[in-house]
């Protein structure tokens, strides 16, 4: 991998983690097999530092990522303009990986972190729809090779 032009930039895998944690949404790249790059907005969680998210059991990421399990998945933490320097304040996060589909025990309890992050008042409601559509969706789960974290102020 290469390494970050910017040094100054570059956060400590603590802060890294940290914006990758708290962050809500996130872009997955893959590729096709001819070679198309793909890329989609996921709801994602990370679970002992592995980023997972699910999605139907069917479509294009799945059909990528069974012929071509290299992924790259990032996300914004934050972003704010700045009008008199002509320029943008952020915090991201880039990850490099192998995306695997994971088995139903993994996919049950990854499901119930994404209702707990995205809906933590609503666990019993989140029971029921667990229950509902686990046989309809799949889980993937990040394996991550590479991750970088940067952060211009």
């Amino acid at each position: 991998m290469r390494e970050m032009i910017k040094k100054e930039w570059q956060l400590s895998d603590e802060e890294t983690f940290h914006i990758l944690r708290k962050g809500k949404n996130g872009v997955l790249a893959t590729v096709d097999a001819e070679g198309q790059p793909y890329c989609i907005p996921l709801d994602y969680v990370v679970v002992n530092g592995l980023v997972y998210f699910h999605g139907p059991k069917n479509g294009h990421k799945l059909d990528n990522i069974a012929q071509n399990n290299r992924v790259c998945f990032t996300v914004i933490g934050s972003a704010e303009l700045v009008p008199n320097a002509l320029t943008t304040k952020y915090e991201s996060v880039v990850v490099f990986g192998n995306a695997f589909v994971v088995e139903e025990n993994e996919l049950v309890m990854v499901m119930r972190e994404m209702v707990h992050k995205y809906f933590p008042d609503k666990a019993e409601a989140g029971e029921k729809i667990i229950e509902q559509y686990k046989s309809q969706c799949v889980v993937v789960r990040i394996e991550t090779t590479h991750i970088t974290g940067k952060r211009k102020v």
